[in-house]
């Protein structure tokens, strides 16, 4: 018996059941154009906001009970927190989980104990894994928490400290390859700066590539067959990170020939911090061939920080849905809950119902955008709008037929005389929202 115990196995029951413990939309077997839900959103819950969120803030300590939790965490009471995670996972019914090393072992005081306790659990977390059936979408290392890291781990100016980074994510891709993990994350929570006026940009960004360079070279060595995904962030905890988004890490790589090794884990929070819309995240991803998985999440638009709160806005995600369906789907990527509950969510029954509320405005979100891709109606705005560039004009100039020179002399010639037509945005905004009943 653990603290999420008292909770029957949650089930598809439909949008007319009166269980708040119960699935009303979201049915992993339903088969949505051609494969299921399950298949489509590849769900996972993440190991750290789930059983490692003691509902602290910056103004105050916390209020979530866990009693696997403390400053610091023997290896009994990481057994107990990996016997309470695995009995909610296997209750939620939900095929994946993620997590950090540091989150799932017993605290390290040396590199070599690091190695000893991540080992450790590492074994337990396989048993659990072949018992449950639960699978691996990623993991980690958590390389922002230790007060070592406080200048950054790939970016710091002590080279111990990037030493001490590079023990913790060979260990953790290690394991994250021998425990059948579809991906590989770096989250650079601190790789960047908080001052300009002490940093050495290009000292650190050169640091930066080299360390990823290592992990994407050991990964070969090991055969790790996962993708490896930076996530982007534009600050917070930093004034400003490297990885800023889509755009910036797809540069970054560009800039030290990784572009064909490396893809990106993007958070809607994260999109929402850079002053973007998370749907532009996916769309750029996609453009520069680095989509990889999706920290599903959302913040409060009043507040100027990460807030990591459980999605709850079908609509807003339909456009997401509609992008990741028109890309075929994940490859080996999934939408991770990288949210926690709210301070004053006491109950660990909330837990569940934070994760099937998100399951269920995921599978709305999902039945949406399937009608609107099957309807084929923003498919044809889009193809009106450019038509012009199917024509001869448009071809030649792609074919590279004309210099800057010569196609200017044409415009002249034609008396060219533009007229644009209709980008017809309110009608595309309303395909979206008419699909979104379920």
């Amino acid at each position: 018996m653990t603290i999420f115990s008292d909770v029957a196995p949650v089930r598809f029951e439909g949008p007319d059941t009166s269980n708040e413990f119960a699935y009303r939309v979201y049915d992993k077997d339903r088969v949505v154009l051609g494969r299921s839900m399950a298949q489509w959103l590849r769900p996972a819950v993440c190991y750290w906001h789930s059983f490692n969120w003691p509902g602290a803030d910056i103004f105050g300590g916390g209020t979530l009970p866990r009693p696997w939790l403390a400053p610091v965490i023997t290896r009994s009471m990481a057994e107990h927190k990996l016997e309470a995670a695995f009995d909610f996972l296997s209750r939620l019914g939900l095929p994946y989980f993620t997590f950090h090393d540091v989150d799932a072992m017993a605290t390290a005081g040396s590199p070599g104990e690091h190695v000893v306790n991540l080992h450790h659990v590492e074994e337990l977390i396989a048993g659990k894994m072949s018992a449950t059936g639960v699978k691996l979408l990623w993991g980690t290392a958590n390389l922002f928490s230790h007060p070592r890291y406080a200048g950054g781990a790939a970016t710091s100016p002590d080279p111990e400290v990037f030493a001490w980074a590079a023990t913790q994510v060979r260990c953790c891709l290690e394991a994250t390859h021998r425990l059948g993990g579809e991906n590989y994350v770096l989250w650079g929570g601190r790789e960047g700066y908080d001052s300009l006026l002490n940093t050495d940009l290009k000292r650190e960004l050169d640091q930066y590539g080299r360390f990823l360079s290592m992990v994407v070279e050991h990964k070969h060595r090991i055969g790790f067959k996962g993708a490896i995904l930076v996530e982007p962030k534009p600050f917070e905890p930093t004034k400003h990170q490297y990885d800023r988004d889509a755009a910036a890490v797809y540069a970054f790589l560009q800039r030290y020939g990784l572009a064909g090794e490396v893809k990106v884990n993007l958070e809607v929070n994260h999109a929402t911090l850079a002053g973007v819309d998370f749907e532009h995240e996916i769309a750029a991803a996609r453009a520069y061939g680095i989509f990889g998985s999706i920290d599903i999440n959302r913040g409060d638009p009043r507040n100027g920080w990460d807030t990591d709160q459980f999605p709850n806005n079908a609509q807003e995600l339909v456009p997401t849905l509609v992008q990741l369906i028109e890309d075929g789907g994940f490859t080996s990527g999934g939408f991770n809950f990288d949210a926690k509950l709210r301070r004053q969510s006491l109950d660990a029954a909330d837990l569940y119902l934070a994760h099937i509320g998100g399951m269920d405005t995921l599978a709305r979100a999902l039945l949406a955008a399937a009608d609107v891709v099957a309807s084929g109606a923003l498919a044809k705005l889009t193809q009106a709008r450019y038509q012009g560039w199917s024509g001869d004009l448009g071809r030649r100039i792609q074919a590279g037929e004309f210099t800057l020179a010569t196609l200017a002399d044409h415009a002249v010639k034609a008396g060219l005389d533009p007229r644009i037509p209709s980008g017809r945005q309110e009608l595309a905004e309303s395909i979206v929202a008419r699909h979104c009943r379920y």
